[in-house]
Parts: C-alpha cells; sequence; structure tokens
C-alpha cells in the first residue's frame, strides 16, 4: 500500500503527552490490572496497538535485585521469556517507578497476540513481581480500512478510507474537480451527512473552500477535541447549494490506535472568535469605533503573526494591504503596523522605500495600541486596539457594515527581526463582519504532534572542470524542503537563484581562471520584486545595496558592483527577468508535496521578459576566499556559495556530497595534501 510508511509509524512515547489531559482520554484498549505480588507493583495496562503497550500509574518499589519488563509465550510467566525494552528503549535493570505513566514496545516486531503475558520478572530469582494475562483472542488497536467514499453525482471518487487513528483519517486516491465555491471537508452527528455539520481543516490545515485534487492521498487532522468516536460521517459538502458530494459512515466501537495529537485548549473573554487556518485565531469585540482583537496563533518562537485588510476588495491581496505584524522578543511583545506594496522585503531604490515597510517609513503613523501578550504552551497570544477608521491615509478602514476581505500570515523573522516570506497564509478569500449583530464562536482548540520532519532536497552540486559559463535565473524557494533546508536562511522574498536550472547550487570554479554569469534577474529598479542584479561578495546574505554605509565597509564586494566618480556603488549586472513560476493552478502552499526537486521544478513554467541577460564577468585571483556567495544587490538571502579550487576533482566533490559529508570537506582535504605534498618537496630540496 502506498501509505503504509505513513500508517505505520506510531511514535510510542508520545502517547504520554495525552495523558496529561481529563482521564477519560482514549488512550488504548484496556487489557486490566497488574497482578501484584511482590515490591508494591501496580498499574492498569492498554494495547497502544499491535506491539505497544501503555501502563497508566505504574508502581514499583525498585528493590529487586535483578528485574525486567518481561515476556513470554508460555502458560505462565518463567525463566523461558525475553526482555522488554523499557520506556526509553533500554534493558537496564528496572529503577524505582512511582505511579508513573509509561510506555513499553516489543522488540524484533513481536506483536501482543503472539504472546500470553507481560511481567515485572527477576531473573536472579526466577519469579514474577507483578503481571497480567493476554486474554485468548484479544484484539490490539489497529488501523481500520474502510470502503471509498460514496458520490451520488460521481463528482468525487476515492480509494479506501483509512482510519489510522482516533484523530487521523486518510482518503487514498481522492479525486474531485475543484468547480465548487464554497466545498469543504464536513463531518457531524447522526445517520447521514448534513448542514449542521462542523468545517475541518484540509490536508494542510486550511480552513479555504477545497480545490482540485487528482488521485491524490488525502491525510486529515480532526481538530480540537474531535476524534472518530464523536463523529458519524465525514463528508466533502457544498455549502453554497447544500448538498453531499461525497460521504462515508464511520463505523461505532471502533479498535483504532489513539492519537499521539495534544489537545492545547485556548479561551479568551471575546465574544467572536473565527478560525482562519488550523494554527491561527482571530477574535474581537467592536465598542463605538474602535476594535479590540485578540490573535492566537500556534507559532515558533521566531515566527510572526499577520493580520489586516486585503489590498483588493474581490480577493486576498498583499499588494495594496494593510497588516499588523506581531512577534515576540523574549517576554517582550512587538505589535508593528506596516504598508505593502511590493511582495518583497522593504527596500529603498531610487530614493523611495517600497515592499513590506512599516507605516512610519512610507509617511504613515504606528496606529495600533498594544494591552497584552504573552507565549505560553507554544500559543503567541497579542491583544491590541485599533479604531476602525483612522487618519492615517495609508490605512484601510475595518468597514462598519458588511464583511472585511482580510489577508493573514505566518512566517519567520530573519536576523534582525523583519518578516521572511511566509510559509502560510490567506490565498483564497476569508471574510470576516466585525460588526455583526449576532456573536459567534466558530474557534477549536489547537492540536500539536511531533510530525515527522519533511525530507530535504538534495544539494546541489555544479563541478564540471570545463564549465567556463552559467546561467542566472530566478524561481520560488521551495518552502522547507528547498531554499532553507540547503542554505539553513530564509528567503525574505519567496525567491532564489536557479544556477543553470538548480535550485540554489554550490557552485566549484578555479582560482585563475575566467568565468561568466548570464544574469537574468530583472532590471526594474522601480519594482524591488523585478529589479535583481548578482553580485558575489564574502558574506552569504547580500543585499548590499541596503546596507548603511558602516555595514557596507564590512563586506568586500568581489564581482558585479562598480563606482560612480562620487564612489557611489551601483550595480554591473541587471538583465532581463526569467522566471521559474508556479502555472495558474499551482499553489506555493503545496511545494512541500513533491519528493523531488526535479519533480518540482517540472511544474513550474519558465517566462522571459524582453530584453537580453547582462553579463557578469570575473576572475577568482590568489586574494579571493576559499569560499564566497552569490547574492542579489536588491534583496537578502536569494543565493549560496561559490567554491574556488585550485584543481577541480568532480568525483571527490560529489562523493563527498553524495555521503553527506559535513565539517573537514573533501575540498579541505584538497588543500591539506596539497600542502603536505609542498612541506614535502621543501624538505627534500633541503636535504639535497
Amino acid at each position: 500500500m502506498k501509505l503504509k510508511g505513513i500508517v505505520g509509524v506510531v511514535v510510542t512515547f508520545v502517547i504520554i503527552i495525552g495523558l496529561s489531559r481529563s482521564d477519560d482520554t482514549y488512550v488504548g484498549k484496556k487489557i486490566g490490572e497488574l497482578n501484584s505480588y511482590h515490591h508494591q507493583v501496580g498499574g492498569d495496562v492498554y494495547a497502544v496497538d499491535e506491539t505497544t503497550f501503555l501502563i497508566k500509574g505504574f508502581m514499583y518499589d525498585g528493590n529487586g535485585g535483578d528485574t525486567f519488563f518481561w515476556a513470554g509465550s508460555r502458560p505462565r510467566p518463567g525463566p523461558q521469556g525475553f526482555i522488554v525494552p523499557n520506556e526509553l528503549g533500554r534493558t537496564n535493570i528496572l529503577d524505582r517507578y512511582l505511579n508513573k505513566d509509561i510506555t513499553l514496545t516489543l522488540p524484533d516486531k513481536k506483536t501482543i497476540p503472539e504472546i500470553k503475558w507481560l511481567a515485572i520478572y527477576d531473573l536472579s530469582r526466577l519469579e514474577p513481581f507483578g503481571d497480567i494475562y493476554i486474554p485468548e483472542g484479544f484484539e490490539p488497536p489497529q488501523k481500520i480500512i474502510l470502503n471509498k467514499l460514496s458520490s451520488k453525482t460521481g463528482e468525487v471518487k476515492s480509494g479506501g478510507v483509512i482510519i489510522v487513528d482516533s484523530k487521523t483519517i486518510i482518503i487514498e486516491d481522492m479525486s474531485y474537480d475543484g468547480t465548487g465555491e464554497e466545498v469543504y471537508f464536513w463531518v457531524g452527528v447522526g445517520p447521514q451527512p448534513h448542514s449542521k455539520g462542523i468545517k475541518i481543516p484540509d490536508e494542510h490545515g486550511y480552513m479555504t473552500p477545497l480545490g482540485k485534487y487528482k488521485k491524490k492521498n488525502v491525510v486529515l487532522e480532526l481538530p480540537g477535541d474531535l476524534t472518530v468516536f464523536t463523529i458519524d460521517w465525514l463528508s466533502l459538502y457544498d455549502i453554497q447549494q447544500e448538498r453531499v458530494l461525497g460521504s462515508i459512515i464511520i463505523p461505532e466501537e471502533l479498535n483504532v490506535p489513539p492519537s499521539l495529537v495534544q489537545v492545547i485548549p485556548h479561551e479568551n473573554s471575546m465574544p467572536n472568535c473565527e478560525q482562519m487556518f488550523k494554527d491561527l485565531q482571530v477574535s474581537w469585540e467592536v465598542f463605538g469605533d474602535q476594535v479590540t482583537m485578540e490573535l492566537a496563533a500556534q507559532v515558533e518562537e521566531n515566527d510572526y503573526i499577520a493580520f489586516g485588510m486585503s489590498g483588493s476588495q474581490t480577493q486576498p491581496e498583499m499588494i495594496g494591504g494593510d497588516v499588523v505584524v506581531s512577534f515576540m522578543e523574549g517576554y517582550l511583545g512587538n505589535l508593528i503596523d506596516y504598508n505593502m506594496s511590493s511582495y518583497t522585503p522593504c527596500t529603498k531604490l531610487l530614493g523611495q522605500h517600497k515592499g513590506v515597510c512599516q507605516d512610519d517609513k512610507v509617511g504613515g503613523t504606528q496606529d495600533y495600541q498594544i494591552f497584552s501578550s504573552k507565549r505560553e504552551d507554544g500559543i503567541n497570544i497579542f491583544t491590541f486596539r485599533r479604531r476602525l477608521v483612522t487618519p492615517d491615509t495609508g490605512d484601510i478602514p475595518y468597514p462598519e457594515k458588511g464583511e472585511a476581505l482580510i489577508i493573514w500570515a505566518l512566517g519567520t523573522l530573519d536576523g534582525v527581526k523583519k518578516p521572511t516570506m511566509h510559509y502560510a497564509w490567506s490565498k483564497v478569500k476569508q471574510q470576516i463582519e466585525f460588526t455583526r449583530k449576532a456573536t459567534e464562536r466558530n474557534c477549536f482548540a489547537f492540536t500539536r504532534s511531533d510530525k515527522p520532519k519533511l525530507k530535504a532536497w538534495p544539494r546541489f552540486h555544479l563541478a564540471d572542470p570545463a564549465a567556463r559559463e552559467f546561467t542566472a535565473r530566478l524561481g520560488p524557494d521551495g518552502g522547507s524542503r528547498g531554499y532553507s533546508a540547503i542554505t539553513q536562511q530564509y528567503s525574505d522574498t519567496g525567491l532564489s537563484w536557479y544556477i543553470n536550472g538548480y535550485l540554489a547550487p554550490d557552485v566549484y570554479i578555479k582560482r585563475n581562471t575566467k568565468y561568466r554569469f548570464l544574469v537574468e534577474g530583472g532590471s526594474n529598479p522601480y519594482d524591488p520584486r523585478s529589479y535583481h542584479p548578482l553580485i558575489i561578495t564574502d558574506e552569504p546574505h547580500g543585499a548590499y545595496s541596503q546596507l548603511s554605509e558602516e555595514q557596507q565597509k564590512e563586506v568586500r564586494v568581489l564581482a558585479g558592483i562598480g563606482y560612480s566618480v562620487r564612489g557611489d556603488s551601483r550595480p554591473l549586472a541587471a538583465g532581463r527577468l526569467c522566471l521559474w513560476k508556479h502555472t495558474d493552478d499551482g499553489d506555493r502552499r503545496k511545494d512541500v508535496e513533491f519528493s523531488t526537486f526535479e519533480r518540482f521544478r517540472n511544474s513550474l513554467m519558465l517566462q522571459c521578459g524582453d530584453g537580453e541577460a547582462a553579463v557578469l564577468e570575473f576572475t577568482p585571483n590568489k586574494s579571493w576566499p576559499d569560499v564566497v556567495y552569490y547574492n542579489s544587490w536588491t534583496a537578502p538571502n536569494m543565493g549560496w556559495r561559490l567554491h574556488i579550487l585550485e584543481e577541480i576533482h568532480t568525483e571527490d566533490i560529489l562523493a563527498a556530497a553524495a555521503s553527506g559529508s559535513q565539517g573537514l570537506s573533501i575540498i579541505f582535504w584538497h588543500h591539506i595534501i596539497l600542502l603536505l605534498s609542498l612541506g614535502v618537496w621543501t624538505v627534500l630540496m633541503a636535504l639535497i
């Protein structure tokens, strides 16, 4: 099965997270209580899945001499058995346990139906201090495969629906044409799907209408306190037309593993609340001409939350938008009013600031008043106030009547606490009626799980000794699998250099050899998103034009920058704009779905403007460092490394890259060998 790797993974120690909740939290199928014979052994034993036990409230005084968790298939506990590793995966002699919840995983792919008992057993005395017997015919929790989605109209098709655990449902090979305007994943109670159900997030956590699916495996997590035990059906439901496009009934009394998801409740006193995203909710109250809001988001410590009004009245649009950006800095909360004129960090070109700029940099004022801020259990919470209509002409009013088209985003801050390109945002229209008469709270508890980290795309290495010319174009950064994974830096613009069609590769060139880049990063200085001359410096970030004079003095410029008679710096390589971009039906939010860069790039289209490429020629001499960086003159964090070598040994470089070698690279060893050989030659000459 395609999803065998996803479905089969059980991270046993995460089960303990759920135990901090109420006593009625589902933790698995109960087997019974431990029989106690000696040393105060006690606890309730559950089967979490086919290979995992949970012992709640485990007790043992630790005074046994040679005591282990022990299991076997003989009728009664005895010396013919095997050690079960403790909750840490170790086979040490057992220490004292005082009312502790622990999980134990059977070794060597053994399963619970294959054994007859689990014991706390002393090998020196050959007797159990406590044990529990597995009932005859006992069936531990396991995933359940149901039928396909039922669709009377044929608009939705799928393979089997899999109940993985108490909060996870997988729909295999789902197809839907995406033509409905208000279609959501929808759950509820009752014999059949109906309009009184609950909207749940899609597979990426978004609360927006569903798009097109073509034979895709869709993994859904039930939000908040919902579980497969509290719903009777799952469907794709069209709210606008009030009809079911496809559905399946969830059986009663499911024997499935408990979820690894931790539920994190969050409540406030605001009368209205809307869930914008799985990890973001906004609450508010309007009094007079002012609106008081709370933003609550489950984010990392160095992340920001942006929320505000769209620059368009018909669709979510960042350009022309007006947002407040909030983030924590230690115990201090920050709330900054931003104006947005381009998809790029705030950039000063031709004497004007353009891009995502603080209001006071573009002639506006800071109009938000912060009341409180805190970070609690992984959730950043900000409470603030603003007038519905402000005197700042750059601010977009919150409407006193009707619905507001809002925009929001979550992203990571850079080294100077400025927002980089967001990783989650409002691509599809979401509206809020701030002055609605009837109060509504459409929010649910946050959830968190230790999901496996997505595998990054391999780094690319251009190491052809014969290459003397490279093409430099722009393209999307590829999300968490792409630029940030390759460079350990976050793209501020969402763009990266593509050298010879590869995303931010390591490029290897020879010292004292002439090279040239054909640069196609845009030449329009009036739009910072379309103006990226290529430069080469000794620091990894770029954006030389945006540095202060003092900061520029700390950077060694190696190529791509010239100087006027007055000493002003200017770029030398600003060619036409060639951009790898998403197709019309592409979605940058789903870049992480591509397991390889090659598949990702094949989903893009190359679009080039009028004009020609700029030519940047350079010859790295002996004064150049061994590692330098190609980047953008305009914006930070778009490029990566140039390795300057005496000789290019392609096989060695690629072998080192394939082995994932970090630290002392093969290139370093080439330098060491060269120095050693020179040293040996010097000694031999002295002896002669």
